[in-house]
Parts: structure tokens; sequence; C-alpha cells
């Protein structure tokens, strides 16, 4: 039995309750109460969706910057990004500009709906001097293609009479030509993303995420054909066709307009956030592994950050244990293949009281579990 083991806790946010950080901080908690002499490090993580900047920025000590843009559906919002001036890279999350949480659910209107403050972030950044960006994609209220990303960077969108249209996907099947921007440096983009889905078909941006952001069943076909011209006009304009690039589909099709508009390459959220964070190190000297997020279920078996963090100390032959706000039993046998042991915070009859005091919550729950992850630490 190891007495004072080297405990990494890489957790990812709890969505709507605990930053990364805090999540972090909460398990950390849950362990000196086990553990007293404990060795503890923490890398907060993210696998390209909400909270990926400020992961970023703190673990780089980067500044944290706010800029007013245009919101999903127009109006003016507050968005902040993160700014590493050694490195001339300025890290941005369309949720920040785009974001379904931006937008209450009875103003949910994905046809009408924008990704204009995306590209003003981009923008913003650009003129900062930025020679990189990374564009962290999920979470979005839009399914636009990426078309007010491109507008807001400088591309016009004209119909059959050569009259501007608004990048919205109301007007998209009316796109009869593409104008790129004049002398329009581009730095290298890099678009964070931890989906596979293609922009078109069942699997792709509509159909499997339109529904979420308030895509009437019936309206799908709608939205399709709009994506489907817009890609045909692309093809034939940029000599491009990305449809069916993974991740193109991300973000209501933003990653198929970064990938076409600037030139993006793709990189999975999570190997990216690894990488910046030195999670590989972190993991390589600890005795004992700890990930978790607000929900620990079927989504975080397919790619999700807590799975990306397990797969890695599985590599390296550490114990991997899994700590969710709540746990899904019916995905326990596939977790059970991933996690070494998994926790859950809270139930379904205390739930409420559990979202008031997450921290306390989480905290119980690790510190709970001593025997169990004792266990895992037999030498």
């Amino acid at each position: 039995m190891i007495s004072a083991p080297a405990v990494l806790i890489a957790c990812d946010k709890f969505k709507g309750t605990l930053t990364a950080a805090q999540a972090c901080a909460a398990v950390a908690a849950g362990i000196r109460r086990i553990w007293p002499a404990a060795g503890i490090t923490t890398r907060p993580m993210a696998d390209g969706g909400d909270g990926t900047a400020r992961v970023i920025c703190e673990a780089c000590s980067g500044q944290w910057l706010t800029e007013t843009v245009t919101g999903p559906l127009g109006d003016k919002v507050k968005a902040g990004w993160a700014w590493l001036n050694s490195e001339k890279t300025a890290v941005i999350e369309m949720s920040e500009a785009s974001g379904l949480r931006l937008v209450p659910p009875e103003r949910r209107n994905p046809w009408r709906a924008t990704t204009i403050g995306t590209g003003e972030l981009m923008k913003a950044a650009i003129r900062k001097g930025a020679e990189k960006i990374v564009v962290g994609i999920g979470g979005s209220a839009t399914n636009d293609g990426g078309a007010g990303m491109a507008w807001a960077l400088g591309y016009r969108f004209l119909n059959t009479a050569g009259a501007e249209l608004e990048p919205q996907p109301a007007n998209l099947e009316s796109v009869a030509k593409i104008v790129p921007p004049q002398d329009f440096r581009m730095p290298e983009i890099v678009a964070a993303c931890d989906v596979t889905n293609p922009l078109l078909g069942p699997h792709g941006a509509t159909a499997v995420y339109g529904p979420q952001k308030g895509v009437r069943l019936e309206r799908i076909p709608a939205f399709e054909s709009a994506l489907a011209h817009f890609a045909d006009i692309v093809r034939r304009d940029l000599g491009m066709d990305p449809t069916e690039t993974p991740g193109a589909g991300a973000a209501g099709g933003l990653g198929f307009g970064l990938l076409t508009f600037a030139r993006a390459r793709m990189e999975p959220g999570f190997d990216l956030v690894a990488r910046i964070t030195g999670l590989e190190s972190a993991v390589r000297a600890a005795d004992l592994v700890i990930t978790g997020e607000g929900s620990v279920d079927h989504q975080t078996l397919n790619g999700k950050g807590p799975a990306g963090v397990a797969g890695m100390a599985r590599r390296m032959g550490k114990p991997a244990v899994a700590v969710g706000g709540l746990v899904d039993e019916s995905a326990i046998n596939g977790l059970n293949a991933v996690f070494h042991a998994v926790i859950a915070a809270a139930r379904r009859d205390n739930i409420e009281e559990a979202i008031k005091s997450p921290s306390r919550f989480v905290e119980e729950a690790v510190a709970a579990a001593g025997a169990q992850l004792s266990e895992l630490l037999v030498a």
C-alpha cells in the first residue's frame, strides 16, 4: 500500500456548476482527507468545447481579454479569449461568441443564427498580431456552415442579382457567388474539435446536433438542403470540398467553414490541450490518475476528455478513476472497461442539493471512496 501516493487530478468542467479548475480543487480536497501527505498535481482539462480557452490561458500564464461581438441572434455580447504573448497565439472558443448558452430556450432560432461573432473574435486576434489562432468548436447555437464567421473575415455572399446576403441558414440556398476578401493574410488556424461528424447526412451537423439548438424534426431537410447548396457553391468558387472531413459538421458546420474559408487544420481538442498542458509527463509521474466531468455517461466514452485521460493512463500502466457529478448506470459496463473505478458525487434524488454545493459533494464522494482508491494502489 502506498501511504503518500502521487495523485494527478485532470478533470474537465462540471458543466453549469464547476469549472475544470474548481473540479480539480474539489477532488484534491477529497484526496487530502484520504492521504494527507499525498503529492497532488492538478491539470484542468478541456476537449475543445466550453472552457478550453480558460484552461489553456491558465496553463500557459496567458492574458484573458474581452471583446464585444455579435451574438448568435445579432445582439451584442461580451466574449472572452486567451492571448499567449510569448507564442503570438490566440485561443478562442466559438461558444463565447456564438454559443447555445447565450440564447434562452424561448429565443432559439437556428434558421436565423449566425457565427459572425466567432469571426469577429478571430479578427480581434489578427489585429493583436496573432500568428496562430486556436478555435475551440463546440456548444454552438448555430447551423450556418461557418458563413457568419467567413463574412466577418471579409467574404461576401451574393444572390443571382448580385445583392449581398446576410450569412444565416435562411439565406444559404440563395447564395449564387462567393467573393473572397482582397489582400487578406490569414494566420495559421487550428480547429480544436472533439467530434468527427461530417457536414451532411444522418451523422451530420443538422441531423445530430440541430434538435438541441431548436431545429424541429420536420425542418431538418430545409437546413440540410441549405448547407448542401452552400457546400456546392464553396466547391465551385473556392475549389474545396471538405464536407466528409471528420469534424466538418462540428458546431453547426463551423468546422466546414474553418476548413474552407480559413484553411484550418483539425486537431482533436483533447490532444491539443493535453500537449499544451504537459499532461503526458504528469501522468507518467503519477501513481493514481483521477479525471471527471459533470455527467459520466455514454458520451464520455465517445472521445470526451476524461476518456482521453484514462486512455493515456492505461497506456502507461497507471490506474485511472472517473468522478462524475452524475454517473449513468446504463453506461457502467462501458465505463468500467475504460476506468478502474467510477465515483458519483450525486444521485438523481439529491441532484438539486448537489447543484447548490457542488464542490462539497465532489469532495465528500472522493473521500468516501478512500478504501476503493487504496485498493488500486496496492504495490
